[in-house]
């Protein structure tokens, strides 16, 4: 069923594999908006679990993982993260990634978030093969004081539509045609994770990469990191979305994110394509993590396509 360009009907789980709710108002309010659209939201209890900063103890934040394993249980059509923060990294240990490949693989459920829920999307792609999403999580986006159009919107045509196209405006002068596979998130969680059995092995990709509060010469030094790890040169493209909430000094004499991925860009010989809506701000597409994309960039416009992705059946 859809309902004024937005489907309803889906049964959306939440899951906490991270922080607790900081904002609970927040998260009600994004509650309120899914159900307001007709959905079924499930895994509430989660809101109310706290051990030390993070939404319950590790065995169970990692439940709410592996329970997409059990077939005993019916599967959600979407996993939703309540939110991201710090977590996800002892978890990957704990996860039944056999479990997931043997249930998942090619099953329409939305695995989605952002932030320290890269973590998990790297770990699951590298022992499990799954294309997961990074995109809205409930409070911080569906829970938004103003929810924001393009977020709403880009996330239900995502999840509806066999083949989609995103676009847009960039800075680039540079015309480029790439095709690989889609795939990144937080930085700090990519350069984390490099080099561990849980990040995976994707040359000639599309990587997209976006943080918060990381000031240019951290910036710098995680992508530094991946392209020392032989990871930044194998990509067809970097794609940069929002880094934002970050600060410089007088120290810095100009030192900004756009002088770094200059440098950057010079540095792994690789495309640089800016203005990506993805991130820690408000505007945000929905974007598959291990599906295959198309880029192209032409006169100051951006245009991305994919397919493959995993997508819910209409209710």
């Amino acid at each position: 069923m859809t309902t004024h360009g937005v489907p309803s009907g889906y049964d959306i789980r939440l899951i906490a594999p991270s922080g607790y709710p900081h904002t609970p108002e927040a998260m009600q309010r994004g509650i309120a908006r899914l159900e307001a659209a007709g959905h079924r939201v499930s895994g509430k209890e989660v809101l109310e679990r706290r051990d030390l900063r993070f939404a319950g103890t590790d065995a169970e934040r990692v439940a709410d993982i592996n329970a997409l394993a059990d077939t005993s249980h019916p599967l959600p059509d979407i996993a939703l993260a309540i939110r991201g923060g710090y977590g996800a990294h002892p978890l990957l240990p704990m996860i039944d990634y056999a479990g997931l490949q043997a249930r998942l693989t090619g099953a329409p459920v939305a695995l989605v978030g952002h932030s320290d829920f890269t973590a998990l999307q790297c770990g699951l792609y590298a022992k499990s093969g799954l294309v997961t999403y990074g995109g809205p999580m409930l409070g911080a986006d569906f829970g938004a004081a103003e929810l924001d159009a393009l977020t709403w919107d880009h996330f239900w045509h995502t999840l509806s539509n066999e083949e989609v196209q995103a676009e847009w405006a960039t800075p680039e002068a540079t015309e480029l045609a790439a095709e690989g596979i889609l795939w990144g998130g937080n930085l700090a969680m990519l350069g984390g994770l490099a080099g561990s059995p849980y990040f995976p092995r994707i040359e000639g990709g599309l990587l997209f990469v976006e943080d918060i509060a990381e000031p240019p010469y951290r910036v710098e030094r995680m992508l530094y990191h991946l392209l020392h790890a032989g990871v930044l040169g194998t990509q067809k493209a970097l794609l940069v979305g929002d880094f934002t909430g970050y600060r410089v000094s007088a120290y810095d004499n100009g030192y900004e994110v756009d002088v770094v991925l200059d440098r950057i860009a010079e540095a792994a010989g690789i495309p640089v394509v800016r203005g990506l809506p993805f991130g820690h701000g408000p505007a945000k597409l929905t974007l598959p993590f291990g599906a295959p994309a198309r880029l192209a960039v032409a006169s100051g416009k951006a245009t991305l396509r994919f397919s493959g992705h995993p997508r819910p059946k209409t209710p």
